[in-house]
């Protein structure tokens, strides 16, 4: 426990002498993890859109055939 109190000393000590590179560090952080989320809801959007855009359509299985001109 006393280790533990130790570390978490430490810490506070690290983070109120170092104030703008923790805020720099959180924000970055925290942008990562936005941008991240961002981007997983746009491509899960996406996906449902096309789907939508087949299904209305009435195609329920599509092909593509490639023509390899040599």
């Amino acid at each position: 426990m006393k280790k533990l109190l130790n570390l978490l000393n430490t810490v506070w000590i690290g983070l109120s002498t170092h104030k703008l590179r923790s805020f720099l560090t959180i924000l970055g952080i925290v942008i990562g993890v936005a941008s991240v989320i961002t981007l997983m809801s746009i491509g899960r959007a996406s996906t449902a859109q096309i789907l939508s855009n087949f299904q209305s359509m009435g195609a329920s299985r599509a092909s593509s055939r490639y023509r390899w001109r040599g």
